[in-house]
C-alpha cells in the first residue's frame, strides 16, 4: 500500500480505515492470534463477523483503524474509537488488538500514537479513554507508554465472554500528547 492510502504514517506503520477487502487477512490474523487475545479480546474471526464489525464502524459514533506495516502493508493490529461524543465533551473510548506476528515489535505503540494524533487533530476530540481488565499486562503497558493516566477502577464494567469483568479506567487528553510523538 502506498503512503497516500494511509491517514497518517510513522517510521514503520501507517493507519487506515477498514475495508471489506481486508476481511481475509484480518480474520486469518484474528484466528492465529486467539491465544494472545484470550481471555481479553474476541476480534471477528470469520467472514460474517467481520462484515458485521465493519458495518458497525460506519456508525457516526465510531471510527476504526487498521495499523499496517509500511514495509509490505501487513495488518499488525487495529484500533477503534467507540462512543464518540462531540460538543463540549469531545471524547471517545478506544479498543484495540495487536496480532501475534507483530507482538513485541513496538508496532502497536507507534500505531496508537498515530491514532491519538488523528483523533485529536483531525476528529477534533479532546479526550480518549481505555478500559482495561486489570490482569491484561500488555494492554496496560501499551497505554502507559502512550501517556494515558490511570483514573479509576470500575467493577463489573463490561460483559466479556459471558461474564461481567472489572476494568481499570485510563485516559489521555489532547494536551498530554506531544506534537512530535506521532512521528
Amino acid at each position: 500500500m502506498t503512503a497516500d492510502h494511509y491517514l497518517a504514517t510513522g517510521p514503520r506503520v501507517g493507519i487506515r480505515h477498514f475495508t471489506p477487502d481486508d476481511r481475509a487477512e484480518f480474520t486469518a490474523r484474528a484466528r492465529e492470534s486467539a491465544t494472545l487475545h484470550r481471555p481479553w479480546l474476541y476480534p471477528p474471526s470469520d467472514a460474517d463477523a467481520y462484515a458485521g464489525y465493519v458495518a458497525k464502524l460506519r456508525e457516526p459514533a465510531r471510527e476504526g483503524f487498521l495499523i499496517c506495516e509500511r514495509d509490505g502493508g501487513s495488518v499488525a493490529g487495529y484500533l477503534t474509537i467507540n462512543n464518540i461524543v462531540h460538543g463540549a465533551f469531545r471524547c471517545g473510548a478506544i479498543g484495540y488488538g495487536g496480532f501475534v506476528h507483530a507482538a513485541g515489535r513496538g508496532l502497536m505503540s507507534e500505531g496508537l500514537r498515530l491514532v491519538l494524533r488523528y483523533a485529536f487533530d483531525v476528529l477534533g476530540l479532546h479526550r480518549l479513554e481505555a478500559n482495561i481488565q486489570p490482569g491484561n499486562e500488555r494492554s496496560l503497558a501499551l497505554v502507559s507508554r502512550a501517556g494515558f493516566r490511570l483514573e479509576g477502577f470500575s467493577p463489573d464494567f463490561l460483559l466479556i465472554d459471558g461474564a461481567w469483568r472489572d476494568h481499570e479506567r485510563w485516559a489521555i487528553t489532547s494536551e498530554m500528547v506531544p506534537e512530535d510523538e506521532a512521528a
